[in-house]
């Protein structure tokens, strides 16, 4: 059975011309400096976000990682939202690997308010950690692919500078950000310090992140990326498919936005499933399940069984991800067997 993939879209696979050029890719020992592919993919994204240089990492973890880890120094605090990816999917990276505390801010829909932000840094006292880092997420995963406005993330920016502290930003979705913001990638990027974003998930590359910076930031991010086992050597057969990334996928993000809202708009519409339409701003649709009288668990085994992949656990939330590889009539499908499960529930 083909089945429509709607559990995320880390899913995605290399398109054909991705495999062409990976096939092709020119390459060197990127340890050294000599792959030539890794140094044009790096240039590209850099100049692309508007900053002095990038950096190649395995994922969006360890590219999240390295950047705390170059930002911060042991037993110091960083400010984050409560439900932020670095916090709840990063295996507690932040303490075993940079040594830091988190300070989590209850965001709206994931977006952090600045004054909370502002009153969340410590003020100098020998009792207390300094605060060293601001860790901003746009789009945010768990809040449903919701966007944080320029006017917030410039707000948050200037307070940090107010006060000596660089921001980071968790951009895994920043192509989607943009897209939903119509504004050019520079605009959100340049109030952060550094920038980590995956050419893996909507971008369809099968492996890597990026990360962004100065050049005095990237140079000493590039040992903890050595430390943490992301020196890849002939890496150029994963930047062949990153350039392909940024060069086409990035201008094809609204479509899958489009099949998002096409699809929460016919979930809102099924008896026992609640959701709020005002966090379906990109790729993501999150729901409720617990009118249909389902766990998550249960609800995705009886959907699969119908062709369709979802995430769903023990609880009555259900997330739902379009991606490249899911049409309009995927889509349409996807409710049909919805509709049918919620039908033989009851």
């Amino acid at each position: 059975m083909k089945y429509i993939d709607l559990r995320s879209d880390t899913v995605t696979q290399p398109t054909p011309e991705m495999r062409e050029a990976m096939y092709k890719a020119e390459v060197g020992d990127d340890v050294y400096g000599e792959d030539p592919t890794v140094r044009k993919l790096e240039e590209m994204a850099a100049e692309m976000l508007g900053k002095e240089a990038a950096m190649l990492v395995t994922s969006g973890t360890q590219g999240n990682q390295v950047s705390i880890m170059t930002h911060t120094h042991p037993g110091e605090e960083i400010i984050l939202e409560e439900n932020s990816h670095i916090i709840t999917y990063e295996v507690g990276g932040i303490g075993y690997l940079a040594g830091v505390q988190a300070k989590t801010l209850k965001g709206n829909k994931g977006v952090l308010n600045p004054e909370d932000v502002e009153k969340a840094i410590r003020p100098k006292n020998i009792h207390f950690p300094e605060t060293s880092l601001i860790c901003l997420e746009n789009t945010h995963n768990r809040a449903g692919g919701t966007v944080t406005p320029i006017e917030v993330m410039k707000k948050i920016y200037e307070i940090a500078q107010k006060h000596g502290i660089p921001v980071h930003l968790d951009g895994a979705r920043i192509f989607n950000a943009a897209t939903y913001l119509k504004v050019d990638i520079k605009e959100i990027a340049k109030y952060a310090d550094s920038v980590m974003f995956c050419l893996s998930k909507g971008l369809c590359a099968p492996i890597g992140s990026i990360v962004v910076g100065t050049k005095e930031f990237i140079e000493r991010a590039r040992k903890y990326r050595k430390m943490l086992g992301g020196g890849m050597r002939q890496a150029g057969f994963i930047a062949a498919a990153g350039i392909v990334a940024l060069e086409k996928m990035t201008k094809r993000l609204q479509e899958d936005h489009d099949n998002a809202r096409l699809l929460a708009e016919g979930l809102k519409n099924i008896p026992g499933i609640d959701l709020d339409m005002e966090t379906v701003q990109t790729n993501i649709v999150m729901t409720d399940i617990s009118g249909t009288g389902m766990t998550g668990r249960e609800f995705s085994l009886k959907l699969k069984e119908h062709g369709v992949l979802v995430n769903g656990g023990d609880d009555f939330s259900v997330r739902f991800v379009t991606h490249y590889y899911i049409t309009k009539e995927d889509v349409k499908k996807a409710l049909s067997a919805i509709e049918k499960v919620v039908r033989e529930k009851h």
